[in-house]
């Protein structure tokens, strides 16, 4: 199972990059919503939302862990599907729990990520990947 988790599926010809692509596209942009809420912990401000009940400070930090941390590994490709993991949930819970009342164009971004980390998670990270010269 560890070797499953972590090695990278072999891919043919321009299947890499379009991983590559995907990869990088998905991890930058979400870095763009990660960051702010790291410079929101930094200053001391923990308050957050608390949509699974473990509490505003918990949830915040586990929220910038995806957001930022996995999006860091994701554009390195390293430990990719440990990293799509956690994002992947952090999507599902922003489009099925916060935005659950909502119409499609409020989850539609969260859904949008959802569904390119899914995606990775039965790719990998492709060749061109940190994932790819270490496992």
């Amino acid at each position: 199972m560890f070797t499953t988790l972590f090695t990278p599926q072999k891919l043919n010809g321009s299947a890499n990059l379009g991983v590559l692509i995907l990869r990088i596209t998905l991890g930058v942009l979400m870095l763009t919503h990660g960051y702010p809420k790291f410079e929101k912990m930094l200053s001391g401000d923990m308050s957050f939302g608390n949509p699974i009940f473990l509490g505003e400070e918990l949830s915040l930090i586990l929220t910038v862990f995806a957001e930022l941390v996995c999006s860091i590994l994701l554009i390195l490709g390293l430990l990719t599907r440990p990293a799509v993991f956690f994002l992947a949930i952090t999507m599902a819970v922003a489009a099925f729990i916060i935005h659950a009342g909502d119409d499609i164009g409020k989850q539609e971004k969260a859904l949008m990520y959802l569904a390119g980390y899914v995606c990775l998670w039965f790719t990998g990270p492709g060749k061109y990947s940190v994932d790819e010269r270490v496992f």
